[in-house]
């Protein structure tokens, strides 16, 4: 009895400093946690108050990846077994996009203002034709048409007092815009750098995958970029080309605000091509005619032809996703936010696509002919 009394307290010893070894690695694993939480709390910290600067560096880093497919391509070009380095052909890039901002601020811009400064100047002595136009429809007085010419100077004043109050802001929004774009030309030059240094946090099964999921998001992101300017560019000179020929005021004005909206997708060109409309129905009900039947061939034109051959290597991104990216991004940074906004809204797509959305395989077997 005694013998079994000593051979327990003998094997019992031996477990004390396991558990003591545990409950230290507990501890540890404890200290562990409440250190990541307050290194995250910090990091979160630090970026809330420096989100003025990540926000620059974001948009310049995804205008960087979004010209590098046209960058790789000037830097592809043989000429007598002569081709372009990076730098070289940075500068080739850097010189046709201050040629065409050149030539829309020489060609472009001077009919734009022209046409704002005589929009405003019209638009008190003309309010009162056109109430009284709109009198003559059916039941215009149960809508407040009486009021609507001083509702319209109220507006017109009260949005030229915002312009001047918020001069300094968007001078502000200028500089951060030239500040991105100096920031664009130095990860088009040493971005790969970065980019390889943060795939190297993944190991090697999760980096490969990362990889190609960031290779099929450049491409898309390119591609809708490209398709959608060039919607935007068709559809501005096709408008400006009609308003001039139908004798509409501010034709020039027009044309660019609807090649502008155009990103937007239904809404923008309602927007605008009831703007224009209004513009019209100033002089004559049969411009304003011309102008909706206009709209009406060019938006079956645009659906039926243009939009599935321009856009058919881009990311289908559905047009609520595209408002409400545009609605976050103007609300979170503003214009610079709306720019990068789409853009975005692919990148996320394109991720949720990859780890989140169940596929078969032969849906697998065409995303990857269609990145090869």
């Amino acid at each position: 009895m005694h013998q079994t009394v000593q051979d327990t307290k003998e094997t019992a010893l031996p477990l004390k400093p396991a558990i003591a070894t545990q409950t230290a690695r507990s501890q540890n694993v404890v200290r562990g946690h409440i250190l990541f939480a307050f290194g995250v709390a910090l990091a979160l910290a630090l970026a809330w108050k420096l989100r003025g600067v990540l926000e620059i560096v974001y948009v310049s880093a995804l205008f960087a990846v979004v010209l590098m497919p046209v960058l790789q391509q000037i830097m592809s070009l043989k000429i007598r077994g002569w081709s372009p380095s990076r730098l070289v052909a940075i500068l080739v890039l850097l010189g046709t996009v201050f040629l065409a901002l050149a030539t829309f601020l020489v060609v472009g811009l001077p009919p734009v203002v022209r046409d704002v400064q005589h929009f405003a100047a019209d638009l008190p002595a003309r309010l009162p034709g056109l109430v009284e136009k709109l009198k003559r429809l059916p039941m215009a007085d149960k809508f407040g048409v009486d009021s609507l010419a001083q509702r319209s100077e109220t507006m017109v004043s009260s949005f030229a007092s915002y312009l001047l109050a918020s001069f300094p802001l968007w001078m502000s929004r200028v500089l951060d815009l030239l500040t991105a774009f100096v920031l664009c030309i130095y990860f088009m030059l040493e971005g790969e750098f970065a980019y390889y240094y943060f795939l190297s946090f993944f190991g090697e099964p999760a980096r490969d995958r990362l990889a190609k999921t960031l290779v099929v998001a450049e491409h898309r992101m390119s591609k809708w970029l490209l398709g959608q300017g060039s919607l935007m560019l068709i559809l501005g000179v096709t408008s400006t080309i009609v308003f001039a020929i139908l004798h509409v005021r501010y034709f020039f004005l027009l044309g660019v605000l609807m090649g502008l909206f155009n990103i937007i997708p239904v809404a923008g060109g309602v927007i605008t091509i009831l703007l224009a409309a209004g513009v019209a129905a100033l002089d004559s009900w049969s411009k304003m005619a011309g102008v909706l039947i206009f709209y009406a061939i060019y938006v079956q034109l645009e659906n039926g032809f243009l939009t599935p051959r321009i856009m058919k290597t881009s990311v289908n991104l559905m047009g609520l996703s595209v408002l409400i990216a545009l609605m976050a991004g103007l609300a979170l940074a503003g214009v610079v936010g709306a720019l990068v906004a789409v853009p975005t809204a692919a990148l996320v797509a394109v991720l949720m696509d990859e780890y989140m959305v169940r596929k078969n395989s032969e849906e697998l077997q065409r995303e990857a002919e269609e990145v090869s």
